[in-house]
């Protein structure tokens, strides 16, 4: 990188998918913007594709340790590394539903609206999409929101095995569709189709991750400069609070008090809301943000997900990309249930090596044959905000995590009904792994955005309500989860935070009104 300066436009803290889909949008010769990333750029090297390195040895996971709410140190799966956790991310790339903008009850309680609408969104989402490179096909999901076009790219197709699963799916009644995922696979396309993707690192770069589609294509924009292994300590605000004047950061062993006109944190809902924290002050006691609302780093939310493996004793499953399928057939109230029960999706295929990982007890070469007769996947259900989730700082500076699963009943009963489904496909051996909080990989929702501060944090376009340039950038602004991978969410919302942002520095952006949407129009 060039020579590190005292002042930018805009300073972006994380190169994750939110700072990425930000810095994208308002990258131009002439603008300064300063991109900071506590973490290196990720090699491309065989270890990338490597069962032992990445699940066993955790090469690239986070040495950092934080707590849980009872105070035990646990090693979290969280990744630094320019791109973020995006780099290990299964990549799908997969729109809200338009129910899930407004009020949703659940078994365990109510998801709350949303203030803005899905009519809003989907000018930023149809955006996003071309930004990640999404493959999928319209119309085929019968819960989809309404689209006004196609996805950029086909679906990538299902294997012999998984089509053999999607016929006898629908001849159940059920209504499986391709997963809109971003993959570099089509003409001229990078991608391998590895077995290697869904937890794995692309060694190829022929994954749609935040590095790949949205921090380089912005650094080559111009005007971008990325500072790589650099910690921000806090964010420095004027005498009377209302505006940050400076971010204090670490690199290289030294101290830097570097200055701007507007300021990102898109490291994450939880390293966002322990900058926030840390940066607090006379005028800001209880963190920047958490004045009014005491909202700050409360209603934590990180999905229900449970690993399946159906196994057949009987036949093996030859696949090598599994993860090109989804049903949402039980998203919504259904007839297993008079209200939602979650997401399925396939697990990129499981292999003996990374089962053990997590099962220590169980002999590599018995999980292999599990895995080599197995059908994968991953059970989403939504968790609701509850204010005593939250991340804290203990006083020593680490990261506290209080988090405590909730509508976990509905949760358990998809795992009830996709097992039953697989045992009548003739996979009578069914393995389950709910994650735990260790997994944090789809974390969300600790700086709600609203319209009102006295219960959010961030205004409908992230900025920090009583701080007039500051925002927040990343999966913190949900003010609920979904049952869905958050990427795209991020994507789209880091657009429409750009529009805002660009206006304050002189652009003459409008913002993308909100459009009639026609129905779902097939790809």
């Amino acid at each position: 990188m060039s020579e590190l300066k005292d002042s930018y436009d805009i300073v972006i803290i994380g190169a994750g998918v939110g700072g990425g889909a930000l810095a994208n949008a308002l990258a131009e010769p002439g603008r300064e913007i300063l991109m900071i990333e506590r973490g290196p750029r990720l090699p491309r090297e065989p270890d990338n594709w490597s069962v032992d390195a990445v699940f066993h040895k955790r090469k690239y996971a986070t040495k950092e340790e934080w707590r849980d709410k009872n105070g035990e140190l646990f090693s979290p799966s969280t990744y630094y590394y320019v791109g973020g956790n995006s780099k290990f991310f299964g990549a799908a790339t997969v729109r809200f539903r338009q129910e899930d903008f407004a009020e949703l009850q659940h078994e365990g309680g109510v998801a709350p609206a949303w203030p803005v609408s899905y009519a809003e969104f989907e000018p930023y989402y149809a955006r996003a999409e071309r930004l990640m490179g999404t493959h999928g096909q319209a119309g085929i999901d019968p819960i989809e929101p309404p689209r006004s076009g196609p996805m950029p790219y086909p679906a990538i197709g299902h294997e012999p095995e998984i089509a053999v699963f999607e016929r006898r799916l629908r001849a159940k009644g059920l209504h499986p569709f391709p997963l809109p995922i971003a993959i570099d696979y089509h003409d001229g396309g990078a991608c391998a189709r590895c077995a290697t993707c869904d937890g794995f690192a692309c060694k190829i770069g022929a994954k749609g991750d935040a590095e790949v589609r949205l921090v380089d294509p912005a650094l080559a924009k111009g005007g971008v400069t990325l500072l790589t292994e650099a910690f921000v300590h806090r964010l420095v605000t004027d005498a009377a609070g209302g505006r940050v004047t400076a971010v204090e950061l670490e690199h290289g062993g030294v101290r830097h008090t570097v200055s701007a006109k507007i300021f990102v944190s898109a490291a994450g809902a939880i390293n966002s809301s322990a900058l926030l924290l840390r940066s607090k002050n006379d005028r800001h006691p209880r963190g920047l943000g958490n004045n009014g609302s005491d909202q700050l780093g409360r209603n934590y939310m990180a999905h229900n997900n449970t690993a399946m493996m159906a196994v057949s004793p009987f036949k093996k499953n030859r696949v090598v990309f599994q993860k090109s399928m989804a049903i949402n057939d039980f998203y919504l109230a259904n007839k297993e249930r008079p209200y939602p029960l979650g997401n399925i999706q396939g697990l990129g295929k499981l292999q003996g090596g990374m089962l053990t990982a997590s099962a220590k007890w169980a002999p590599e070469s018995m999980m292999s044959l599990f895995a080599e007769r197995s059908v994968d996947w991953w059970l989403m259900s939504e968790d609701l905000p509850d204010p005593e989730n939250r991340v804290s700082l203990d006083p020593d500076g680490k990261i506290r995590l209080a988090y405590t699963a909730n509508n976990l009943k509905a949760h358990g009963e998809l795992v009830k009904v996709w097992s039953r489904t697989m045992r009548s496909l003739g996979y009578p051996i069914i393995i389950t792994q709910k994650m735990d909080v260790k997994v944090s990989m789809h974390q969300c929702g600790t700086a709600r955005f609203g319209t009102d501060p006295a219960t959010s944090v961030l205004d409908t376009d992230c900025k920090v309500w009583d701080v007039d340039n500051l925002y927040v950038v990343d999966a913190s602004f949900l003010p609920s989860s979904t049952g869905f991978n958050p990427s795209l969410t991020i994507v789209a919302q880091a657009l429409r935070t750009s529009e805002r942002i660009g206006r304050e520095l002189g652009d003459s952006l409008v913002a993308m009104p909100p459009i009639t949407l026609p129905q779902t129009v097939a790809a």
